[in-house]
């Protein structure tokens, strides 16, 4: 008979290690469309960005501090991937820091694990990812609406070093981008109204207006103050006036002033008043607009700017009916992949004639510059993620109402704040530019977040009951 004894000890199987791979996972889902590509994904817009820090100087509506990320965490040019994989880190950090003061979870699964489903989840059915992937700011737009609630609701929930992060992440989205300003004034004064809300009624959210409001308070200053500074030039981003025109001239205001105005000498445009194109992509954007004609970026800034002034002045119910017309617009545009294809001719320049060799190539065989992000891989993402955006959207108010009822008066308060910035973000963007799916889908799954954080909550809630 053989002695057990001398039997050698069985090796135990390796045992994997689910929450680290979990988070891995959904680290590689909010990159799926880069790592696809074979490089990040660019817009039209990224050579703006990058071309502010090789110019040193600024351009109407591209930030010159997104251009300073883009140039940092790349290493100076030296691999595109650094951005990305930077806010792929953001993004999937606050969500887990989310998840974790509203005490979201799954029976028994870690909480990291339960981040990593949340990511890959949110990666299938949204556009998240789209936008995590791109060399662009839109995506630290949503982020800072989870930075406001996280310092103005749940500042006690975190620790001085998750407070410091959460501020640096929510000051680089302010100073990124002129919208991300103006959603944040909202979002300020939505924390206040909560805030007094909150001590009439007893609910004990107990949020704090300091926080987002000295980091408005300090993007406000620091922008103008290190503009001057850094480039000699003082003042915001420059452009707010000219898209402003651009949605006037697409609902057609502008040519109604114009001509009840015109001939005016102290107007150029009257040489152009039945030429201006139709939408405000063609005045803006193209090469033969009466806004080219009449100087451009260069110097047709003050005309404009003083136009939409006439017109708001002098058709002030218009103006408003307009701007709400643009905003519902905005809110029912949702779709994955607006401006996305291979036709980036600036981006294209700004590669091959100012980039380093490796990156220029890297660039030119992505998929994206192969002819391969067409509309038809876009419109079978949107099978899922238009109708998810859509019931997202409708969930927020039954989150409301659901938390309300249940005495999740802090969920049904965070459903409130999300709803809130979808729709100021809409009028932002629709209102005071025009309507364009990426503006909305970029912050649209913060809704399917909370609608997926209620209904794991209420999950919780019936294991607990039983």
């Amino acid at each position: 008979m053989t002695n057990d004894d001398s039997l050698p000890p069985r090796r135990r199987a390796p045992q994997l290690d689910w929450p680290r791979l979990s988070l891995w996972l959904g680290l590689f889902a909010l990159l799926g469309p880069a790592l696809w590509n074979g490089f990040p994904i660019v817009f039209f817009d990224t050579a703006g960005y990058i071309k502010r820090v090789l110019d040193w100087d600024l351009e109407p509506g591209r930030s010159f501090f997104y251009g300073l990320f883009l140039f940092v965490t790349s290493g100076g040019w030296f691999s595109f991937w650094g951005p990305v994989l930077a806010q792929a880190a953001a993004t999937l950090w606050l969500i887990h820091l989310l998840l974790r003061v509203q005490g979201v979870g799954i029976r028994d699964w870690p909480l990291r694990q339960v981040t990593g489903i949340v990511a890959v989840g949110l990666s299938a059915l949204t556009g998240i990812s789209w936008y995590v992937a791109q060399l662009m700011p839109d995506i630290l737009l949503p982020l800072l609406v989870l930075c406001f609630w996280l310092l103005s609701f749940r500042w006690d929930d975190l620790d001085w070093r998750e407070r410091a992060c959460v501020a640096a992440i929510g000051l680089l989205a302010l100073m990124s981008h002129m919208s991300s300003m103006a959603l944040a004034g909202g979002l300020v004064l939505t924390i206040a109204v909560a805030k007094g809300l909150d001590r009439w009624r007893g609910w004990g959210l107990n949020p704090r207006i300091l926080p987002a409001a000295v980091l408005l308070a300090l993007s406000v200053v620091a922008m103008p103050t290190l503009h001057m500074a850094l480039i000699g030039k003082p003042g915001f981003t420059p452009g707010g006036p000219v898209f402003i025109f651009g949605r006037l001239v697409q609902d057609g205001l502008a040519q109604r002033y114009l001509a009840d105005h015109c001939p005016d000498p102290t107007i150029k445009l009257c040489a152009y008043k039945d030429s201006l194109p139709a939408t405000a992509d063609d005045f803006i954007w193209h090469k033969n607009s009466p806004f080219v004609a009449i100087g451009g970026w260069d110097s047709a800034g003050p005309e404009l700017s003083r136009l939409v002034a006439g017109i708001v002045a002098t058709y002030p119910g218009a103006f408003l009916s307009t701007a709400l017309a643009a905003t519902a617009d905005q809110i029912a545009m949702v779709q994955t992949g607006d401006g996305l294809d291979e036709w980036q001719d600036v981006t294209r320049w700004v590669f091959r004639a100012l980039m380093p060799e490796g990156q220029n190539q890297a660039f030119t065989t992505a998929r994206q510059q192969q002819k391969q992000t067409t509309q038809a891989l876009f419109d079978g993402l949107n099978m899922v993620h238009v109708p998810v955006a859509h019931l997202s959207g409708l969930g927020l108010i039954l989150v409301v109402l659901w938390g309300l009822r249940t005495g999740r008066r802090d969920l049904a308060a965070l459903a409130l704040f999300v709803l809130i910035a979808l729709i100021g973000n809409a009028f932002i963007n629709g209102a005071l530019s025009n309507p364009h799916d990426r503006y909305q889908s970029r912050i649209v799954w913060l809704a399917t977040l909370v609608v997926g954080m209620a209904g794991m909550l209420a999950s919780q809630s019936m294991a607990r009951r039983r």
